[in-house]
């Protein structure tokens, strides 16, 4: 595969501005001149709670007038979040199934068009993810989801994982019918690609679990039911052993890789990433809300 000179730059390559100085530096501050809230933080997370019934969880993507939209309830922990911001080098997908680039350009400003996002930004995503994704052959981008204060996709204050095994053969099946069988018969990824629109954050950031510290016991399969169709996601039950993360401050030119899933089983509880956007008690009043887009990709080999 050729690579050029305009790669984006992996944040863990970075160097670290120093803190050194008691005035807040530029890069502390947002376009309104509020404080960024950076290090570590306790917030509340909202984790899996049972049915009461002992029926099998559900969610229902379109609930019909009257229908609750799920009949699995919440379970609120705080939890300790470290901030990544400065220890990026620690973590890789295929170790923690997460990771972090910045220095991204994108042709895309607004966002408001779904057509000009899959003819701009889409390419752009696709770029990254085969340059950057060790053994990546093939890039599948599926689906997309923007959120604004302003619109009907509000950030998701509940820890889950997008997809399950099944979901993700699934998912192959959708998306690529012609060759499913070879695709399923090789290493297949479900990547997703979280970036701000109106960075920096400053409120409901996304918080991210180290796959690692991450039980199997822990995830339990939601029935995702679609108008057509059902799918799975993975809701996840609080356990002090996890271990939590966000990258403070992220600005528009900055990537937050999140895998959902990994067929190598080579490494296995790692190849999943439970993640919740969460209130931060530091976020100063007035601040913008967050707005954000995350692009859903399959990627082959």
């Amino acid at each position: 595969m050729t690579t050029t000179a305009s790669l984006p730059t992996p944040a863990h390559q970075l160097s670290t501005p120093s803190t050194t100085t008691t005035q807040p530096k530029q890069e502390d501050v947002n376009f309104q001149g509020l404080p960024i809230p950076r290090g570590p933080v306790t917030a509340a997370l909202s984790f899996y709670k049972a049915p009461e019934d002992g029926a099998p969880p559900h969610n229902y993507v379109e609930p019909a007038p009257g229908v609750p939209q799920r009949n699995w309830g919440d379970d609120w922990e705080e939890v300790t979040l470290n901030d990544l911001r400065g220890s990026e080098s620690k973590f890789t997908l295929d170790h923690n199934a997460f990771d972090t680039y910045q220095n991204i350009q994108s042709a895309e400003h607004d966002f408001t068009s779904d057509a000009r996002i899959k003819e701009v930004y889409y390419p752009e995503v696709e770029k990254l993810l085969l340059d950057n994704i060790q053994g990546a052959q093939r890039v599948l981008l599926f689906d997309h989801t923007i959120r604004r204060p302003t619109g009907n996709r509000n950030p998701v204050t509940r820890v889950h994982i997008d997809q399950t095994p099944l979901s993700a053969a699934e998912r192959v099946k959708l998306h690529a019918p012609d060759d499913a069988d070879a695709l399923l018969a090789g290493r297949y990824r479900i990547i997703n690609v979280w970036r701000p629109l109106n960075g920096p954050v400053m409120g409901f950031s996304l918080a991210v679990a180290d796959s690692q510290t991450v039980e199997d016991e822990d995830l339990i399969p939601i029935e995702h039911r679609y108008p057509d169709r059902n799918g799975q996601t993975a809701a996840v039950r609080y356990n002090k052993g996890q271990k939590w993360y966000y990258w403070s401050g992220m600005g528009n030119e900055d990537r937050l890789l999140l895998k959902c899933f990994d067929s190598d089983e080579t490494v296995g509880q790692w190849g999943r990433v439970p993640h919740t956007a969460f209130r931060d008690p530091r976020t100063p009043e007035g601040a913008v809300g967050r707005e954000s887009i995350e692009v859903r990709a399959l990627v082959f080999g």
